[in-house]
């Protein structure tokens, strides 16, 4: 029978997701000793036999998902995704196909167990992130690859692989994150390319399996695309394997993700605080925490969410820097989470000075630039709005009728005092209730 993409049941699948906005990334493994990035295998081109000895000296002995979770909950996140494999095919879980895995190295720990167990019991939604590639596995191919370690390695020209037998073993993986971890929220898969893509996986297979096992788990668009492109789910005729979200890279898409009929397509971006995933002992360009709540706001306003990254260290230490960031983002969070929660586009354009978000009759006007004088409320009109009010503090805001905005009567002003310093020059947040 012919795949019906079954419209009810993703609507209801995705709900929990369009309502929470934000969550954590975390991008954890071997590379964390060299410290020069999670694809440092790759770019450095570094042999296998050089490159796995690193499994004997690994050794978290800082981890403490529980402080993890704590983070992430006070910063106003409400999931998390962590890597349980990632392209260099070291795994964090204690998988029964692979001695590779953090199980046989010095801290004898299913990390993965851990994370799960530390971020549910801060009520917090889990996902795990699964490479589909594979640069330790032998049957995955490796000369002539676009980005495998040996892909310029004369000593495996020619070599065939069994790529049927790499199908087997990272499905069967698969199969063990979701029957012996609980429920899972999310599956975060990474990445297709060149011929590299949907069926090449045998992603029909896969998502049924995953389905039968944890039907309700929300999947990423990777089986299909890669970071590029949205795939079959901006259609009118989603593939079985599309997945529930498109997961824009490095980037918030400038207006935003819709359909083929216009709907707008469920989607997340994810970011790194800095410019790497995994840690990175000598990257210290990281984005200031104003900026990241401007990013969160932007993403809401278009109906998006943020995923944003932290590569902890070798011992299990998130960076100082990335700690900073998160504890910054918990005090505007702890009082203007309303504007981010369950909101989305607002059904207006853009203002002049900041963005806007909305919820039901709830309209959240970010005011990012201070106005001479009272501020105008763009693309509002008096009669639309019933009252306005600092959403931190629910002091009310009262809408002006001095002279001077009497040149503008379709604009509505508001006034917030005689200082020309917003009370929070990163974002003031105005809860305007709109008449029905």
């Amino acid at each position: 029978m012919a795949y019906v993409f079954d419209r009810e049941a993703y609507n209801k699948r995705v709900e929990w997701f369009k309502h929470d906005r934000f969550g954590m990334f975390i991008h954890w493994g071997l590379y964390a000793i060299p410290a020069r990035g999670e694809w440092v295998r790759s770019v450095e081109r570094i042999h296998k036999e050089d490159y796995e000895p690193l499994m004997h000296e690994f050794n978290p002995i800082d981890y403490d998902p529980r402080e993890w979770a704590r983070m992430a909950k006070a910063a106003g996140m409400k999931y998390a995704v962590l890597t349980a494999k990632h392209h260099d095919g070291f795994c964090l879980f204690d998988s029964k196909l692979t001695d590779y895995k953090a199980t046989n190295t010095p801290c004898h720990r299913d990390l993965v167990r851990e994370y799960l167990d530390a971020f549910r019991a801060e009520g917090l939604k889990v996902g795990l992130y699964y490479s589909v590639i594979d640069w330790h596995h032998p049957d995955f191919p490796h000369y002539g690859d676009r980005q495998h370690p040996e892909r310029d390695n004369e000593a495996f020209k020619g070599v065939q692989h069994d790529f049927d037998n790499y199908l087997k073993y990272m499905h069967g993986q698969v199969e063990e994150l979701c029957t012996n971890y609980g429920k899972l929220d999310i599956m975060w898969f990474d990445f297709s390319y060149d011929d590299m893509t949907g069926e090449k996986w045998r992603a029909t297979e896969l998502v049924r399996m995953i389905r039968k096992y944890q039907p309700d788990v929300i999947l990423d668009n990777r089986l299909e695309v890669s970071g590029s492109g949205f795939g079959s789910l901006a259609t009118a005729h989603p593939t079985e394997y599309s997945g529930d979200f498109v997961s824009p890279e490095q980037i918030i898409p400038p207006k935003g993700i819709f359909d083929e009929q216009g709907n707008p397509v469920t989607w997340e971006a994810c970011i790194t605080m800095n410019n790497n995933w995994g840690y990175c002992a000598t990257d210290k360009n990281f984005k200031p925490a104003p900026l990241i709540i401007h990013k969160l706001v932007e993403c809401v306003s278009k109906g998006g969410n943020l995923l944003i990254n932290v590569g902890p260290d070798a011992r299990g230490n998130i960076p100082p820097e990335s700690v900073e960031i998160l504890s910054q983002l918990a005090r505007w969070m702890g009082k203007n989470s309303a504007s981010i929660y369950g909101c989305g586009h607002a059904g207006m354009e853009k203002p002049e000075n900041g963005r806007l978000t909305r919820k039901g009759n709830k309209l959240y006007y970010h005011i990012y630039e201070a106005a001479i004088g009272d501020i105008p409320l763009e693309g509002l009109r008096r009669e639309q709005v019933e009252k306005v009010r600092l959403l931190p503090t629910g002091a009310e805001v009262k809408i002006s009728d001095s002279w001077m905005s009497a040149n503008y009567p379709d604009t509505v002003f508001v006034s917030l005092g005689d200082s020309p310093i917003l009370p929070d020059p990163v974002d003031t947040v105005l809860e305007i209730t709109l008449r029905a």
